[in-house]
């Protein structure tokens, strides 16, 4: 294997050599020097991808610098195998970026760099999608060509059936031989036959758009006065960095300022890089900016498959497209010319990655404006505690939307007290008697429930047994399309049970409401007017969201069932009921922006109610109806809740007035987790003990949730008012928990600025 650059040998190789020092995709957190290919004439620059001997494999790196000499000995180095890029993927702007996201976040920088680019480049494949087409070696009208390699195949008759399909249509593309049901082995054995040879067409260069093109506006709509002072603020430096956090309520007009902004940009040439928080929210994104700007829009997200992500990935870098849209990981896509980078629904906690580079695309995003030059705005209607007070702060300027474009004001909510009330199927008398006034008016109704599945439980009415997850510490939920048992957490699904495990009776009941049950309900109860269930079961696959929406904007009386997918971005005009069924749960939840999450959620989703020319009304369902919160949610304004939260926050010393890094250990055997966890702790105490570093230590203890997938889980919370701070602590803790000895199957993972707890 390599030797890292860090290392210190007895000797120092220098020489008029250059020397690459490489990102590597594995999880030591070290750069490793290599010596220049000794055949490939390419020229290698930092950003450019190389394809490297690493131990016994060959993998991916990337170059992050060449530098002249290096303090591994010559004769411990290794050649890269060649450069496979002839001009660097990612501008020094992006280098440094992912350098100190690697940093920042204590992650191996080889895992950084890999997150950035596509799985195709990861892959090692060309930069350019090149289509394949596939002939015979030798003309096939030879007919001793073509009796030879009936010879040759006689008893290979999948391969001869190929080779004649080739030979009759003179030359097919490898997509069309698949669609006839051969697939790539079948003809990699006609290839090493030499019967058939491969070459490849490279599609024409895609020109950059021209700045002349984007204008598509239509009517242009009137702008209110806070709208028309938030694109003056916008558009004042439109080539320069600053950040703007647009706080407007819902159905303020966020998008129209957006598309103002840009279209200054699109104007100049440059290209605007759009992110929202998840794969639902990007068709009806897409429609929007599709129908406003002629340039290219392409976008960027898990839904898409490989080529399609790597076509969008080219089109953003090469300068063909004008504006991208995506989710998280689209943050690091690099762009010819940078514009603008905006940030909707940023408090959305979608846009905080959990595995793996545990990172924040809002939080890193500010950073790659900076790096590049160019604004970046960060809007909401919720906007986070920690975007709030760097506004209050001056660090961002605030930009304000306080009221609806609509001509009614915001829909009221209406606290239903169930705490002594027969529910049916989690529904009151209240909920389904305003369902049937509404949908009688021809209006349409959405009901909230932020939990998929049938029935969060099942339960043995004999002995009591209720389904639980062997590998997690939770319950398994009832699905009833199809019926399954399925564990939310680790993801395994199993059949249902035809009897108790336990004491082998048949009786079974669920417990509780998911979307399932909810949807079944419902259709008995109005068997007149669709049902539309909208969660991550019933839209898996391109189509499953936009046919939902589809149906819901044909503005027929209707019911939309769903979960938070529907909590956010959507505009229906017919939409004049919201009910949530139960939002209790953020109350007392065991991570302390439970209710920052809870108020975030109720006033996105009531905010679906009323944003048209009907008035809206919003029913929230609750068993703690003189709960603090919720009072102040019911009869105040978002900021106002907000407030109260900051100086909450501040007398707690919680962030965003204090910072957090969260340890975490995994192990099948919960007493290597713990001792493997103490270890790290002794380090950290270490260092905590001296007090001008103002690091304060939390644990080690058990994650809320203490066992997940078969792992069982130790944390260890850092804490500190100085930034700076508990980074210099988490350098020393991370470099020294590394020369632990670590039992086989533990894993350790550092998460700076966590927003998941649990």
């Amino acid at each position: 294997m390599p030797q890292t650059a860090q290392s210190s040998p007895a000797t120092r190789s220098t020489s008029a050599k250059q020397y690459y020092r490489v990102a590597v995709p594995s999880p030591l957190r070290r750069l490793f020097d290599y010596l220049p290919a000794k055949s490939d004439t390419t020229t290698a620059h930092p950003g450019s991808r190389v394809r490297i001997p690493f131990g016994a494999r060959r993998v991916t790196g990337v170059i992050v610098d060449i530098v002249s000499e290096t303090d591994v000995p010559a004769s411990k180095l290794r050649p890269v195998d060649a450069v496979l890029d002839r001009e660097p993927l990612f501008n020094s702007a992006m280098l440094s970026l992912l350098q100190w996201a690697a940093n920042y976040y204590q992650s191996p920088i080889g895992e950084v760099f890999a997150a950035a680019l596509p799985a195709r480049l990861r892959a090692g494949e060309g930069l350019t999608s090149l289509e394949e087409n596939w002939r015979l070696s030798a003309d096939p009208l030879e007919n001793s060509q073509a009796e030879s390699a009936t010879a040759l195949l006689k008893r290979s008759p999948r391969q001869l059936a190929l080779y004649r399909l080739i030979a009759e249509n003179r030359e097919m593309s490898t997509e069309a031989i698949a669609e006839q049901g051969f697939g790539r082995p079948i003809l990699r054995k006609l290839q090493e036959r030499d019967l058939v040879e491969c070459h490849h067409d490279a599609p024409p260069p895609r020109p950059h758009f021209s700045s002349h093109d984007f204008l598509a506006d239509g009517e242009r709509l009137q702008l209110t006065n806070e709208q028309e002072q938030a694109v003056a603020a916008l558009n004042a430096s439109p080539t320069q960095f600053g950040s703007y956090l647009l706080d407007g309520v819902t159905g303020s007009g966020k998008t129209e300022v957006y598309m103002r902004a840009m279209a200054q940009q699109l104007s100049l040439g440059r290209q605007c890089l759009v992110l929202v928080p998840e794969i639902g929210l990007t068709p009806q994104t897409i429609a929007r900016f599709t129908e406003r700007f002629r340039c290219p829009v392409v976008t960027l997200h898990s839904g898409l498959n490989e080529s399609e992500r790597l076509a969008s990935w080219t089109a953003a870098r090469d300068g063909s497209a004008g504006v991208i849209i995506g989710t998280r990981s689209a943050l690091f896509t690099p762009l010819a010319s940078p514009g603008i980078l905006i940030i909707d629904e940023e408090h959305d906690a979608s846009f905080k990655q959990q595995d793996g580079f545990k990172y924040s695309a809002r939080d890193l995003a500010v950073m790659r404006a900076h790096a590049e030059g160019m604004p970046i705005v960060l809007g909401s209607a919720t906007p986070s505690l920690e975007t709030l007070h760097n506004a209050i702060a001056g660090k961002f300027t605030h930009l304000r939307l306080s009221n609806s474009t609509a001509s009614l004001p915001r829909a009221a909510i209406e606290l239903v007290d169930v705490a002594e009330q027969h529910l049916q199927e989690g529904f009151s008398q209240t909920a389904l008697q305003r369902l049937r006034e509404h949908l009688e008016r021809g209006n349409q109704c959405l009901v909230f429930i932020n939990r998929r599945g049938y029935a969060p439980v099942l339960h043995c009415t004999n002995c009591g047994w209720q389904s639980e997850c062997d590998d997690c510490l939770a319950q398994m939920t009832v699905h009833r399309t199809p019926p399954r048992l399925r564990c939310h957490h680790c993801g395994i699904s199993v059949a249902l049970p035809k009897s108790c495990p336990n004491c082998k009776s048949r009786h079974f009941d669920t417990i509780g409401l998911g979307t399932q049950k909810a949807e079944r309900f419902l259709q008995s109860q109005f068997p007149s007017f669709p049902v539309i269930r909208v969660d991550r079961d019933s839209t898996r696959g391109k189509a499953g969201l936009d046919r939902a929406l589809t149906k819901v904007g044909e503005e027929k009386p209707c019911i939309l069932i769903g979960t938070q997918m529907l909590a956010k971005g959507h505009h229906f005009p017919n939409m004049t009921l919201v009910i949530i069924l139960d939002a209790d749960g953020g109350l007392f939840s065991a991570d302390f922006r439970g209710q920052e999450h809870m108020a975030q959620l109720v006033t996105q989703v009531a905010g679906r109610a009323g944003r048209a020319k009907k008035r809206g009304e919003v029913l929230l369902q609750t068993k703690h109806a003189a709960h603090a919160t919720l009072q102040a949610l019911s009869n105040e304004s978002y900021a106002q809740f907000s407030a109260r939260q900051l100086d909450e926050r501040l007398n707690a010393k919680l962030p965003p007035f204090s910072h957090l890094a969260l340890v975490r250990v995994e192990a099948s055997d919960a007493m290597a987790a713990a001792g493997f966890a103490e270890a790290i702790a002794q380090l950290s105490a270490q260092l905590s003990s001296d007090e001008r570093l103002g690091v304060e230590l939390i644990g080690p203890l058990p994650a809320p949730m203490e066992k997940r997938a078969g792992k069982f889980r130790v944390q260890l919370l850092l804490k500190s008012e100085r930034r700076g701070s508990l980074q210099d602590h988490l350098n020393y803790l991370v470099s020294n928990s590394e020369q632990l000895k670590k039992p086989p199957g533990l894993r350790w993972s550092v998460d700076v600025d966590p927003q998941d707890m649990i």
